[in-house]
């Protein structure tokens, strides 16, 4: 399978600030491939670079086999490209919209199944400036697929959608792969990355932390169930004593959640020594979940931090 993009060692800074600090990935055809982090962790800044929209500072690119600097024009005819914030004409309707991109395209998706893609075609008759923000949003992905492009660039296509909306368009990101597209999609949402994606890399602070497929990366960090609970108020202390029992497994600290999380090979011995530990401190242990772990919890391990704590 040969790779539709292909990043080496890119760079992208603002002066002293390293928005993408020398990340390297490759894209397969045909693949669904998740850039998954924080707001502000570049993932915005990693595709507008990848498709020519602004200057590397440095580093390789290739898109389909071509390089931006130098073929950005033969690669447009070949990309569908949705971004979070899209400046649209605001008196001109959906339908309107959609014609006018479809006609940048030598190819392109028939309008109205591309509105039917993500349920907007009840507001193809809408202006722009009419539309909910939902809406708005969805419009915003309907222009990518009208291209017909062999590679759709998705930035966070589900913000700001409610969970029917959501789950409808995850189906469209599916079926766009049965079409043999290869989807770049960045989310911060860790269901949609788990749902959705074959590969995908986390970055944080302009660099990749982990890549691998999401079974691959659970696997990897967490091949044990997880223990939740409140945390009861626990002292610096308690923490050190509790991180010291032989439950076989980590401790993290959610604090933007206020959750404790035990990540334990055998869960029954786990639960023992928990209720003896808190039963000592005379604490209480309360709101106690068991579940397997998530690529939330990669992330909270990898980085010490829940990924909603910086949005």
């Amino acid at each position: 399978m040969k790779n539709t993009i292909e990043v080496n060692e890119l760079k992208k800074y603002y002066g002293d600030v390293k928005a993408v600090d020398g990340i390297t990935f490759s894209v397969d055809e045909g693949e669904i491939f998740g850039m998954l982090g924080p707001n502000g962790a570049g993932k915005t800044t990693t595709i507008e670079t990848v498709i020519g929209l602004i200057e590397r500072t440095s580093g390789d690119i290739s898109v389909l086999g071509m390089e931006p600097n130098t073929e950005l024009p033969t690669i447009k005819k070949k990309i569908g490209v949705q971004l979070q914030n899209p400046s649209l004409f605001p008196r001109l309707t959906v339908k309107e919209t959609l014609e006018l991109f479809a006609s940048f395209y030598p190819e392109p998706l028939d309008v109205k199944e591309a509105a039917n893609q993500v349920d907007i075609e009840e507001a193809f008759n809408t202006s722009v400036e009419s539309l909910s923000g939902g809406q708005k949003h969805r419009l915003a992905v309907a222009l990518s697929l009208v291209s017909n492009g062999k590679i759709i660039f998705l930035d966070e296509p589900t913000t700001g959608l409610d969970p029917k909306a959501r789950r409808d368009l995850w189906d469209t990101i599916t079926n766009l792969q049965k079409r043999d597209i290869t989807v770049f999609l960045t989310t911060h949402y860790m269901d949609e990355a788990e749902k959705l994606c074959d590969h995908l890399v986390i970055i944080d602070m302009g660099k990749i932390i982990a890549r691998g497929s999401p079974e691959q990366l659970i696997n990897k960090y967490f091949p044990r169930r997880a223990i939740e609970f409140t945390d009861p108020g626990l002292d610096q202390e308690e923490r050190e004593e509790l991180a010291k029992l032989n439950f076989k497994g980590d401790l993290s600290f959610d604090e933007g959640e206020s959750r404790v999380i035990l990540y334990s090979e055998n869960v029954a011995e786990t639960f023992d020594e928990l209720f003896d530990f808190t039963q000592k401190i005379d604490k209480p242990l309360n709101d106690v979940s068991v579940r397997t772990a998530t690529l939330d919890d990669v992330f909270l391990k990898l980085t010490g931090r829940g990924i909603e704590e910086d949005e």
